[in-house]
């Protein structure tokens, strides 16, 4: 299984070109599934969190095609990393760290190997997809690929009291983990503190709350409404975490 997360945008014309590259090189039948392509913009470190949480739903042999990658076309590095049996192929620049962070055994290759046309600007369909699609069938080919000791940049794998995403309902997803925060705390974001709730219809049709999202992630919402609209969220925007035995920013 090959599986894409990038911020190229569903709507735009990237996915496809990026689809075409794999189905050149992958094995025949290779189910491909878009995980997400609207992940924040350029947000490196809002998409490795997001990544982790997402990731952890996918079978332990699934390839990951990642790209948020605002630095394509420099000198930072691509990669392959090996997490807990899953595989991941993307920029060095954050977006793996958190997943290598949090699995029990990482094995991490450079990608030495360039295609004869390399556009500069779009690394994710000329090099990441035939490099992804050659992971899936089960390939680490020798001559394209260098054994590292691990990642160049890694950042740190703690929850990250942020907002990371928000989704086309207004809900504001964050990078803290929910098991970590008491259910008693209050979160504050902005001029709002928000309390706990489990679901949407334990609070009136208008009320701001926080819960427990499917992935695992505290996520802030509106019953029937937009916490992006009413409380002005959006992708950055610092949360704290108020009572419940702990603060944490």
């Amino acid at each position: 299984m090959l599986a894409l997360f990038t911020d190229f945008g569903a709507d735009d014309i990237y996915v496809g070109q990026v689809r075409v590259a794999l189905l050149r090189h992958a094995a025949a039948g290779t189910p491909i599934i878009d995980v997400l392509h609207t992940a924040p913009n350029y947000h490196a470190q809002a998409g490795a969190h997001l990544l982790a949480a997402l990731a952890q739903w996918y079978p332990p042999d699934c390839v990951f095609l990642a790209v948020v990658d605002p630095g394509v076309g420099s000198e930072r590095d691509a990669v392959v990393l090996q997490a807990d049996g899953q595989r991941f192929v993307g920029p060095d620049n954050g977006l793996l760290s958190v997943v290598a962070a949090r699995a029990a055994h990482t094995r991490t290759w450079r990608i030495t190997w360039r295609p004869a046309a390399l556009s500069a600007s779009f690394h994710g369909r000329d090099l990441f997809a035939p490099m992804a699609a050659w992971v899936s069938r089960g390939e680490l080919p020798s001559d394209k690929l260098f054994e590292t000791t691990g990642l160049s940049v890694q950042l740190d794998a703690g929850d990250f009291a942020q907002v990371i995403y928000v989704d086309h309902y207004g809900n504001a997803l964050t990078g803290l983990r929910a098991g970590t925060v008491p259910r008693s705390a209050r979160l504050s974001i902005g001029d709002a503190d928000v309390e706990y709730a489990r679901v949407f219809s334990d609070v009136t049709a208008g009320q701001a709350f926080w819960y427990e999202n499917s992935i695992g992630l505290v996520e802030i919402a509106v019953n029937r409404g937009s916490a992006a609209t009413q409380l002005g969220v959006r992708v950055g925007d610092p949360v704290r975490v108020q009572g419940g035995g702990e603060s944490a920013t």
